[in-house]
């Protein structure tokens, strides 16, 4: 059998599935389609409508007696859920057409004319013939109450107001529904189920292409918008799909495979994938020693947090590297020696830092209001390491010094030395120098990125920087020079590939439990381990940088998935669809709701701590590099 890991057509479909564009590349991609005469809009519609039928189906519902209601906007995203409209009808459900426009897709409209759908019209200036227009304030309000009742009663609400059509807030009507219905702005308020979990419920949603209200191209939430259960979306992912937080809104992805020629575009995010990650595990070879297995550093924990010096170390030590160096208080190493007598306490060469987890700050030390002598000692100690790492320093491309007591001492390539990748988590933010080398990782949560960002004289704080991870991600890349990765649900990592514009990954494969103490320390520690068992390729190839630490955050992610059983995750990978196969495309939505349904598998999972963590991480491990044998992964799984 064929390894997934090395056959062309898994690669070609995973591109397909975790490459994002922008909506003015998506217009270029429909384009001559649309000039050839392919009915897109038929395809769209038909996969809405099948997938509506299945969301009834497992809902438990009869199809005969569900109530649907359609919110249709006046462009081709309205057309698609109007024709959709009237296919549902013509199957046998109580459908509901609401249009919140001007006008409704002409052909569209004719065919819901033609069936037994009945059609409510918002807009007292809307041009629509054959239906019944409010001429009166009073009137208006009688169709807007109308509307109200009918999205309450609904069984299934199909959201096709705007899709990717339209830029910024909602306004006017559309607004005033997105606002009765949904969410104003923050992440959708509700419980983080497994994908497919939720289709056993009433009043669910399906968008059509996109939610209505969420930025399509940064991936914001600006304003009052639906959060749909699942969101069939069409030729391509949209970057909104994949960048938080409005991924958060888009539940689960159906993707129609239209056959767009994507080759001449560049996808402004990517995801990381099981397959992309297991790509990027070095494999033990014969000849191997420790040393070519590479070797860890860290300047990790304190007096203070002694926990995160040895969560950090663990972590390092279980992710395929050959040996670990600590560089900390007595009082750490003593509890690391405990579970991990092979970690070295002594400088040396190394292919990686990590540095900063649980070091406390100068400003706000805990102890008396002072700073004790081993916690000073390793903020000195970074503050050294970190200089050398300046964008300005004369060091990058000479060997350490005899009187530099930093450790650093490049790769290991003799031939041309040169600094290590570097960590910087938690405690090490604060001495950053103003410009690093992008070998340089910053790992904050948002608290942490907003007071990097206000030190670098920008107006924002943490809530500023969730709402748009993204711009303020890119921006801190941008200021500082380093590869960033903001930690979340969905973890954002922007880095320098040599282009023009930074580089944008994504990782969604957490589930939510992965929100415990600790748990920043053991992806510090496990980026360590990414980053030094690939330091012979980054140095050859430092454009590579982003995706190995997309590959670590990965890592990171399923190793919590392991650790908890859940299902759940930030971002699962679309389901496929072929408008032309929808029986195929029916066997899979299906398999992808049952594998979550109560009894058949693992779904919610468990609470878990980082020292679970530590203890899934070999497992995480094992199930990537099984793709080496398996030809297709179990999404479930991975």
């Amino acid at each position: 059998m064929l390894s997934s890991l090395v056959d062309d057509d898994a690669q070609d479909i995973e591109g397909f599935l975790t490459e994002a564009f922008s909506t003015a590349s998506i217009r270029a991609f429909e384009e001559p389609m649309l000039e050839a005469g392919v009915p897109l809009m038929r395809h769209a519609a038909s996969l809405v409508a099948c997938t509506a039928e299945r969301m009834i189906a497992q809902s438990g519902i009869a199809f005969s007696d569900s109530r649907i209601a359609v919110l249709a906007g006046a462009g081709n995203n309205g057309g698609d859920g109007v024709y959709a409209a009237a296919a549902l009808a013509r199957s046998g459900a109580h459908v509901d057409v609401i249009a919140v426009g001007k006008s409704l897709h002409s052909g569209a409209l004719d065919q819901v004319l033609h069936s037994d759908a009945t059609i409510l019209v918002l807009d007292g200036d809307a041009q629509i013939p054959g239906c019944t227009l409010p001429e009166s304030t009073e009137e208006q309000l009688a169709h807007m109450s109308e509307a109200y009742e009918t999205l309450q009663q609904a069984d299934l609400i199909i959201d096709a107001m705007t899709g990717i059509g339209v830029q910024g807030s909602l306004r006017g009507i559309a607004a005033r529904i997105a606002a009765a219905l949904g969410e104003s702005g923050s992440v959708p308020s509700r419980p983080a189920f497994p994908p497919g979990a939720h289709i056993a419920q009433s009043h669910m949603v399906l968008a059509v292409d996109a939610p209505s209200g969420i930025g399509v191209d940064d991936g914001t939430l600006p304003g009052p918008y639906i959060p749909a259960d699942v969101t069939v979306t069409f030729g391509a992912l949209k970057a909104c799909q994949v960048l938080p937080p409005a991924a958060y809104a888009c539940g689960q992805l159906v993707l129609a495979d239209f056959d767009f020629d994507t080759e001449q575009e560049t996808p402004v995010a990517e995801v990381m994938s099981a397959r992309k990650c297991a790509q990027s595990l070095r494999l033990p070879q014969l000849g191997d020693s420790k040393y070519t297995r590479r070797v860890v550093g860290l300047v990790t924990g304190s007096g203070s947090y002694p926990g995160a010096g040895m969560l950090s170390t663990l972590a390092a030590s279980r992710g395929n590297v050959g040996m670990v160096r600590y560089i900390g208080p007595e009082r750490v190493q003593e509890h690391i020696l405990q579970s991990a007598p092979e970690v070295v306490f002594e400088q040396g060469r190394v292919q990686s830092w990590v540095v900063g987890s649980g070091v406390p700050a100068e400003e706000n030390p805990r102890a008396h209001g002072t700073l004790g002598d081993e916690d000073a000692e390793q903020i000195r100690h970074i503050k050294e390491l970190l200089q050398c790492y300046a964008a300005d320093a004369a060091t990058l491309g000479h060997p350490r010094e005899e009187n530099d007591d930093t450790g650093v001492e490049g790769t290991g390539n003799t031939d041309t030395p040169s600094l290590p990748p570097i960590v910087v988590d938690a405690g090490a933010l604060p001495y950053l120098p103003r410009h690093v080398l992008p070998s340089v990782v910053i790992t904050p949560h948002a608290g942490e990125l907003a007071r990097l960002l206000q030190s670098l004289g920008e107006d924002v704080d943490a809530s500023g920087v969730s709402d748009e991870a993204v711009r303020w991600a890119t921006k801190a890349c941008r200021l500082t020079g380093a590869t960033v990765l903001l930690k979340g649900a969905v973890t954002v990592i922007v880095g320098d590939d040599g282009s023009a514009e930074p580089r944008l990954m994504t990782v969604g494969r957490a589930p939510a439990w992965l929100s415990t103490a600790g748990a920043g320390d053991v992806l510090a520690g496990v980026l360590g381990a990414m980053l030094a068992q690939n330091a012979d390729t980054i140095e050859k190839h430092p454009e590579l940088l982003t995706d190995y630490v997309a590959a670590g955050a990965y890592v990171h992610a399923l190793t919590a998935a392991v650790a908890s059983a859940s299902a759940q995750s930030g971002w699962s990978l679309p389901v496929m669809a072929d408008a032309e196969d929808l029986q195929a495309f029916t066997d899979d939505f299906d398999k992808r709701g049952q594998a979550v349904s109560a009894g058949d598998g693992p779904s919610l999972g468990h609470p878990i701590t980082a020292g679970d963590l530590i203890t899934a991480i070999p497992e995480a491990y094992a199930l990537l590099l099984s793709l080496y044998d398996d030809p297709v992964p179990e999404e479930a799984t991975l």
